[in-house]
């Protein structure tokens, strides 16, 4: 199996981890009797707000990748993305335990480098799969 078929189950188990762990966190609440549901996690605050807005941020962000690992598998340029698959999937993953674990100005930088990381990834693969499909 090619890392870029790796990365791209990757993404998505990850999301699907994500939601796992934020239906933990909401369970205690909702066992409580607070039914009150807010999408960004307000209603939670702390940890749980934390894990909400990190299953969210996962799941907006996980269109592109998919999109340009899906691209390079169906046309057989998974050599393309293969290379930094595993860079991806990791900045992804150490995005969300960041975001996760705090918000304080470090964990906020990191969450940014991982994040650029993973933009600048993207922008490689896009360009590689242009110059292959003979533009410039």
């Amino acid at each position: 199996m090619s890392a870029s078929i790796i990365c791209l189950f990757g993404l998505i188990i990850w999301s699907i981890v994500l939601m796992f762990v934020l239906l933990g966190a909401r369970t205690k609440y909702a066992l409580s009797g607070q039914l009150v549901f807010d999408q960004q996690g307000i209603d939670l605050g702390g940890t749980p707000q934390r894990i909400t807005r990190a299953q969210a941020n996962s799941l907006e962000w996980l269109v592109i990748p998919s999109a340009l690992l899906i691209y390079g598998i169906a046309t057989g340029q998974s050599e393309i993305t293969d290379g930094l698959a595993m860079v991806a999937l990791g900045s992804r993953i150490l995005q969300s335990v960041v975001h996760m674990l705090s918000v304080s100005l470090p964990a906020i930088l990191i969450r940014a480098t991982l994040f650029t990381v993973q933009v600048v990834i993207w922008l490689i693969w896009s360009y590689a799969f242009y110059i292959a499909a003979g533009g410039a």
